[in-house]
């Protein structure tokens, strides 16, 4: 309830913040000089004519280049954002390509020149609030700081702003610019029948997230929460088995009187080593219909006939989760070596001393220690396993298909891995960008819940 509160509160200070930002732009039209208001039209006029000529161009620059970006450059897109396009390309009776709209331009180069008028108004305000609060400041007598000045607090007060600008510009290019454009795709109808040139594609509004939401018969609806079920027990197992089994393999090699300690934490290392996409091909062979298993056992005569392992659902999934085991505990022992030892001798001492047995202690000294300084982590492993495409593509591809699944998706098949047969496979773009909007609405409602649960968050002077 107080972290409740306090998020709240914090919302609530935004909002004020945000608030304050806008009377004091409404502010700076209303009581600003004639310099103020020029500057609403030339951005940076006031700036230049007060001889702050770095900020003035600066200013002046940025408007230039989102004004090109909007009508030098994105309105033949915006102006089509609505349709799409209206008329697509195709072959000439001489032969001769006729290109016409592209719905994959529009809709990007659409969300560039919306992002590019956004960000005119913010600059349009910070423009304005800077110039009529330098106004202010040369009405109360003090000294505004110069161009020489600007430049060298770039690379001294505001060091850190100038050199986190390159990685905002990445982020924004590389990732909230994709993310925007998944979203729009999942209100088209874009698909391999809607692929441009050749053809365009349309709103459709929420009618593939309906299907989604469709339970019934085999549909995509069914098939999408069947393969969510599969995807959290795989996140969960894969996630918890390997933390214990770690920590216990771990917590035995660390044992007093186990010999050679060096040589088993190599031996465990040496799965670490060796590339995932090697071992987990290799395993997959292995365990094929026809793989060394299969032939050993019946040779031996053991079996009569091979066992599906790939073919049959309930073998795939347990042997996918025990492979996990065999790549995920190594990793997990590292980890755990290096927080066992910091953990202060005495407490076991002391427990020891009272009486206590050896689980009592793992589970009174030694589980909360751990859990606290690795719960962050374990909350990463999760959300990483739900996402875990490794695993399961490089093994099987998701194998065996069933009837009750449609859309391509398999039986051992993760949200992730289903994606990326709709989206390779299948060309059925719409879809997939709807199960990557799921799949991180799935993965950030686990990540937030989780994360307030966690000891390290919600004591964080427990262990100090």
């Amino acid at each position: 309830m107080d972290k409740f509160k306090k998020n709240v509160e914090a919302f609530k200070e935004v909002c004020r913040s945000l608030a304050a930002t806008f009377r004091f732009t409404g502010e700076a039209i209303a009581k600003g000089s004639w310099k103020v208001k020029a500057s609403a039209v030339i951005f940076g006029f006031g700036h230049i004519l007060r001889k702050q000529f770095l900020r003035g161009f600066a200013f002046l620059a940025g408007e230039a280049a989102l004004l090109w970006v909007v009508f030098g450059f994105g309105w033949q897109y915006i102006s089509k954002f609505a349709s799409l396009g209206d008329s697509s390309g195709g072959y000439n009776p001489d032969g001769t390509i006729s290109y016409g709209d592209n719905s994959f331009f529009i809709l990007l180069y659409g969300i560039l020149v919306i992002i590019a008028i956004v960000g005119f108004f913010i600059l349009w305000g910070m423009n304005l609030r800077d110039s009529y609060r330098c106004e202010k400041r040369l009405a109360e007598g003090r000294k505004l700081p110069t161009s020489k000045e600007d430049w060298h607090s770039l690379f001294d007060k505001n060091f850190a702003q100038t050199l986190l600008t390159i990685p905002v510009i990445g982020i924004f290019v590389f990732t909230v610019l994709p993310i925007l454009f998944m979203i729009c795709i999942a209100f088209t109808n874009y698909d391999k029948d809607h692929t441009p040139p050749a053809a365009l594609f349309d709103w459709v509004g929420f009618e593939n997230f309906r299907k989604i939401f469709d339970f019934g018969g085999a549909g995509l609806g069914s098939t999408f929460f069947k393969v969510l079920g599969w995807t959290l027990c795989w996140a969960f197992f894969a996630t918890f088995l390997n933390y214990f089994l770690g920590m216990g393999v771990a917590i035995l090699i660390n044992r007093n009187g186990i010999k050679f300690k060096k040589f088993w934490r190599t031996i465990l290392v040496m799965t670490i080593a060796v590339p995932q996409i090697v071992s987990l091909l290799y395993i997959g062979k292995l365990f094929a219909t026809d793989g060394l298993i299969n032939l050993f056992l019946m040779n031996h005569g053991i079996i009569d006939r091979a066992i599906p392992f790939w073919t049959d659902a309930n073998y795939a999934r347990v042997l996918i989760i025990l492979i996990n085991l065999w790549v995920g505990i190594p990793y997990m022992m590292l980890i755990a070596t290096g927080l066992l030892m910091n953990i202060p001798a005495d407490l076991y001492e002391s427990a020891r001393i009272d009486g206590a047995n050896s689980f009592q202690m793992f589970r009174k000294i030694t589980l909360p220690y751990m859990l606290f300084v690795t719960g962050p982590f374990l909350l990463t492993s999760f959300t990483g396993n739900l996402n875990n495409f490794n695993v399961i593509y490089l093994l099987n591809k998701g194998q065996p298909k069933s009837m009750s699944l449609s859309d391509g998706a398999g039986a051992t098949d993760l949200l992730v891995t289903w994606l990326y047969t709709v989206t390779v496979t299948n060309n059925d773009y719409k879809i997939a960008a709807v199960i990557g909007i799921m799949i991180f609405i799935v993965t950030a409602v686990i990540a937030l819940v989780v994360y307030g649960m966690l000891p390290s968050v919600k004591d964080e002077e427990g262990f100090q």
